[in-house]
């Protein structure tokens, strides 16, 4: 009934299923394998379309890499905070040269073209970045429809589902470690503590938030948070299954255990 409620009251027209994706793609995440895959498997990894997320664009990496795709789901990007790293996506998005697609959250669409100011290189597509839940036949009309998506909690799953909503049929990620266990802890003062290393260096105003915004939760609501992500995969993998696509995990020691695992070598 909550999903119902959320279809009915807060789901829109999202435009990701009018652009024309291609038919493999690498989505690629922030975790610090990425640095290795980026290092080791450059051929392969340039070989076919690229996803980007998050803070990704910060990184000197983006402008070699060059991806066509890039997501931003939380609505902290599109918050208007005068903080140094959303100020830097912001400057190195707009500074961008080649043809990129942007997906956002429908209701972010507006913020996301006024942060771009004009640069035609980019393009804007938009998500109902919506967690469905229930019937089966529920969740896969709105899968199908682009009108929901299992529980969004990290962005690699709307950014599977965004390739999925593109028609891409053969869908790699790397930079997925999801480790987040090996660097979790609760501190003397009850405070939870999690390290999220990513292929690029964090500086410590972005640490320093991270570990802020962990101080406001216990333990047990934010191991909750991580089921519902791994579980949203496992809900992923069940469609994908059935629609023909693959999803293959290429991550090396991922936490992930809803893909298929294949290590794509340069050999």
């Amino acid at each position: 009934m909550k999903s119902l409620v959320k279809l009915a009251l807060q789901s829109r027209s999202a435009t990701i299923g009018r652009v024309h994706g291609p038919e493999r793609i690498i989505i690629m995440g922030n975790g610090p394998s990425l640095k290795d895959t980026i290092r080791d498997r450059r051929d392969w990894l340039m070989s076919m379309p690229r996803m980007a997320v998050n803070f990704a664009a910060n990184a000197p990496e983006y402008h070699e890499l060059k991806p066509e795709y890039y997501i931003l789901v939380d609505p902290h990007f599109f918050s208007g905070r005068q903080e140094p790293n959303l100020i830097k996506l912001w400057e190195q998005l707009r500074s961008t040269d080649w043809p990129l697609t942007l997906i956002v959250p429908c209701q972010e669409q507006a913020q996301a073209k006024k942060n771009l100011d004009g640069n035609t290189h980019v393009t804007v597509a938009t998500i109902n970045a919506l967690g469905i839940e229930g019937w089966q036949w529920l969740e896969n009309w709105a899968y199908s429809s682009g009108r929901g998506m299992p529980r969004p909690r990290n962005v690699l799953i709307p950014a599977i589902m965004s390739a999925i909503q593109m028609g891409c049929k053969q869908i790699w990620i790397v930079g997925a470690d999801h480790s987040w266990l090996k660097t979790l802890w609760v501190d003397d003062a009850n405070h939870v503590v999690s390290v999220q290393p990513h292929f690029y260096a964090d500086d410590q105003k972005e640490r320093q938030r991270i570990a802020t915004e962990y101080e406001q939760y216990p333990l047990h609501q934010i191991l909750g948070s991580m089921v519902v992500a791994f579980e949203a995969y496992h809900r992923i993998q069940r469609y994908a299954s059935t629609h023909s696509i693959s999803i293959i995990n290429s991550t090396p020691d991922s936490y992930i255990d809803a893909f298929p695992r294949e290590m794509k070598n340069e050999k």
